[in-house]
């Protein structure tokens, strides 16, 4: 006989809805008191059907809330000389206020160099290493979208991190490294797993807190999921399979985000709020 399911799904199509009102609303304030719209630039380095997806989701998203967009379209054939300049032009332009490089941009470029040309002021997508610093010391700055949105979603289920383990599966510069800065600003003891880790399963199992963000559908098999724990997948591979089991996991975990409809609205709307609040610091007006 199979295990009944008893976990709770954490929605974030909703809650990234609700965000997203909610920017929509400071974007109209700061329309009318200063004359200028929240403007994202988009820049896209050659025509990778998956990121050109994710460019238009984007940009119909800024379009939903108000926020004007830009898109930058690079042939492939585009260097990192070039990149770098165009995004500095775009850090140099008043009337841009938040700066979004789609990766990965191909082999042939330099992605550290290409995200270091963004203004930090702009880099409402938090791939920088002054963002990087700013989440790891607990200083004003934007944090790594997809990371922020899993923070907020933890706040909104009420979970409270303090004296928690969490386990962060996966070390990418721009997911799991800042998930792990964010969970210990709150008070968590994190642990960083990845492809070298031995025996994963066991760290796995002691995990209050589990965030899967590596990339390999299934990793993580729900007999390996401590029971009661929260479980973050922010994997998303072909055929919209996370990197957790999903429907072995459920009957072991507390809360679990689904794939699609967990993670990845809310790293979208963490997009959409930073780039107004970015617009807000540069055109000097606060909405309330």
């Amino acid at each position: 006989m199979s295990a009944t399911p008893t976990a709770q799904l954490m929605d974030g199509t909703g809650l990234a809805q609700r965000i997203v009102d909610e920017t929509a609303a400071k974007t109209t304030e700061i329309t009318r008191r200063t004359g200028s719209s929240p403007c994202l630039a988009t820049v896209l380095v050659g025509e990778d059907p998956a990121s050109a997806t994710y460019v238009r989701m984007k940009r119909a998203r800024c379009a939903r809330a108000g926020i004007q967009s830009r898109h930058v379209a690079l042939p492939a054939t585009t260097t990192t000389t070039e990149l770098v300049d165009t995004l500095t032009g775009l850090s140099d332009d008043p009337d841009v206020h938040g700066i979004l490089l789609q990766h990965p941009c191909g082999p042939h470029i330099d992605e550290r160099a290409a995200f270091e040309a963004i203004a930090p002021q702009k880099d409402v997508d938090g791939v920088t290493m002054h963002s990087f610093a700013a989440m790891s010391f607990g200083l004003p700055g934007f944090v790594s979208c997809t990371p922020g949105g899993i923070l907020r979603l933890l706040d909104a289920y009420d979970v409270d991190l303090t004296g928690k383990h969490a386990v962060v599966v996966g070390r990418s510069a721009i997911l799991g490294k800042p998930a792990g800065m964010l969970l210990l600003a709150k008070d968590a003891t994190v642990t960083y797993c990845h492809s070298r880790t031995r025996d994963l399963p066991t760290i796995v199992q002691e995990a209050d807190v589990l965030i899967a963000a590596v990339g390999r559908p299934r990793l993580i098999r729900g007999e390996d999921i401590k029971p009661g724990a929260v479980v973050i997948d922010a994997g998303y591979n072909p055929g919209n399979v996370g990197d957790v089991d999903f429907d072995s996991a459920l009957a072991r975990a507390r809360l679990i985000t689904p794939v699609p409809g967990g993670v990845g609205p809310m790293a979208i709307a963490v997009l959409l709020a930073q780039t107004v609040e970015a617009a807000a610091n540069q055109l000097g007006f606060q909405p309330q």
